[in-house]
């Protein structure tokens, strides 16, 4: 891809998804659909998909920035149904999808069909992830879905070479090729770990909000490099990279934390908008590879689909109440099971994403004896078939049921209740401190009187998100838009000072990023 293309392509997807935001559309549905379409626009560049660029270059970041912003307590607490999907859905997945496609595609070999089930098995939760924040899915919901896409990319890919292994000629057993599995996710584990105690025990030493951001910017690459050399998840590195690291930032600089999300959201948005136009882009290159059997493969690739959900339906249903039965510890940790409009919601968030591509791309051409590999054009062409489909048709009814479910979160009162107590338990602390601190200086009583202030401010806009949605303006609400508007005439004066030149524009800098600071902590959710 030459320099201008990729810079075409990048603009573009921006500018798609800016609309798609601007509009209320899930990005990654717009972005495939114009990709689709603009595969077949006269003097479109012919946009290859690079495997490595998206599983090198574009997946690390991405796991590791959703990793970052989970949360390890609650991914703990819901282990075992994340586990059941991340882990035993997708070998589940893999050897349905493998045994249909065997059947189905004349001279396909059930080793090059497993390959191809292990493509297709890990779902993406971006598409699924935009839709729940926007309708506001439970929060459990949201965990599990977030933590199965943090794993089952590192189950696949892993079922993904052993499969393509024993089709390109070497000798694996079952149980060799559950050694290697496993082998595979307790490295990936270990290292993820070891690399994120390690970076945190650096960054308490650098004590440098730059340069710990900047150490951040690496970690993801570094952990799937490591990974991937000693023959590990590389997926798992970097997913327990991020866990212990994103676990641990409390004890980060202040300005690490605001830099780092800021710049891991933006990264988040370019990444995102890069891969999903980009997987619209191959349809054009993709058919051509198939073109006298298009029509078939289609057909084919609609069953798999068909396979793949059912699968997914008798998967999630089962484990999301068996284990209640089985187990009375989890009848303690959950004393009342999920209603069956959840498991229904998680059944239906199967679209997969860029991973499926990429590894049907990094499929080798030939097996170790010199000849084709067999069945490789047709398992990209259903690889692409099946994401497509899946991001087309799952993705843009996924709101429509989970509207007409009725699920949606109850945690915005009981979220409101907890920071509020917490806040009045934090102000008391405060102010027991300030009270140490209070020397009776009459210089400094304006000072303890604006501290004072500003705690009472803050206890009282936590409590007041209880009130309700009322219409009228609360005292906090009315603190925060006049502030910012002192802050925007205050700004105003600065910004004449500079272009007056009667401050430097390093002076106006630090100014105007103390003024931002202020009013970014004015901003409430």
């Amino acid at each position: 891809m030459e320099g201008l293309q990729l810079i075409g392509l990048l603009v573009g997807s921006f500018a798609v998804t800016a609309v798609a935001r601007r509009s209320g559309i899930s990005p990654p549905l717009l972005l495939v659909v114009v990709g689709l379409v603009a595969s077949f626009v006269p003097g479109i560049p012919d946009y290859q998909l690079d495997p490595d660029l998206i599983l090198l270059l574009i997946l690390p970041p991405l796991l590791y920035s959703a990793a970052l912003s989970t949360s390890y307590l609650r991914i703990r607490d819901n282990i075992l149904p994340i586990s059941l999907l991340a882990v035993g859905l997708v070998l589940v997945t893999t050897a349905a999808v493998g045994l249909v496609a065997s059947w189905l595609v004349t001279g396909l070999p059930l080793a090059a069909a497993l390959a191809l089930g292990a493509v297709v098995a890990p779902p993406d939760a971006v598409a699924a992830a935009a839709v729940g924040r926007r309708l506001r899915l439970p929060r459990q919901i949201m965990t599990i879905l977030g933590g199965e896409s943090l794993v089952n990319d590192a189950t696949a890919l892993t079922a993904y070479r052993v499969a393509v292994a024993v089709t390109a000629g070497a000798s694996y057993g079952i149980l060799q090729g559950l050694g290697v599995f496993v082998l595979a996710a307790a490295g990936g584990v270990a290292i993820g770990w070891g690399l994120g105690r390690l970076v945190h025990r650096i960054r308490l030493a650098l004590r440098d909000g730059e340069l710990e951001s900047a150490l951040g910017l690496i970690v993801p690459w570094v952990a799937y490099l490591l990974a991937e050399r000693v023959h590990a998840s590389g997926v798992l590195a970097v997913v327990m990279a991020g866990l212990y690291l994103g676990h641990r930032s409390p004890q980060a600089h202040p300005m690490a934390r605001l830099q780092t999300r800021a710049v891991w959201q933006a990264a988040d948005i370019l990444l995102e908008s890069f891969v999903f136009a980009l997987i619209g882009l191959q349809l054009r290159a993709v058919t051509d590879a198939v073109d006298s059997r298009i029509a078939q493969l289609a057909l084919v690739g609609v069953v798999l689909m068909l396979a793949a959900t059912v699968v997914r339906f008798a998967w999630v249903f089962p484990t999301a109440y068996l284990p209640r039965r089985l187990s009375r510890r989890v009848r303690d940790r959950e004393p009342v099971a999920p209603p069956w409009r959840y498991p229904a919601v998680v059944s239906w968030a199967g679209m997969r994403g860029p991973v499926s591509l990429a590894a049907a791309a990094a499929l080798p051409l030939t097996t170790e004896s010199g000849a084709p590999f067999p069945g490789r054009d047709e398992i990209v062409f259903l690889a692409f078939f099946f994401t497509v489909g899946t991001l087309l048709l799952q993705g843009a009814t996924l709101p429509m049921v989970i509207r007409r479910l009725g699920v949606e979160g109850a945690e915005h009162y009981t979220d409101a209740l907890a920071e509020a107590q917490a806040q009045t338990e934090a102000a008391r602390a405060a102010e027991h401190r300030l009270n140490e601190l209070d020397d009776g200086n009459p210089l400094h009583e304006h000072v303890v009187a604006t501290l004072r202030a500003g705690l009472e401010s803050r206890t009282n806009a936590a409590w007041e998100q209880l009130g309700g949605r009322s219409d009228d303006v609360t005292p906090s609400e009315a603190y925060r838009r006049m502030r910012r508007e002192m802050l925007n005439a205050e700004r105003e004066v600065f910004l004449r000072h500079r272009n007056e030149r009667r401050i430097d524009d390093e002076v106006f800098r630090r100014i105007q990023h103390e003024l931002d600071l202020e009013e970014v902590m004015l901003d409430r959710e």
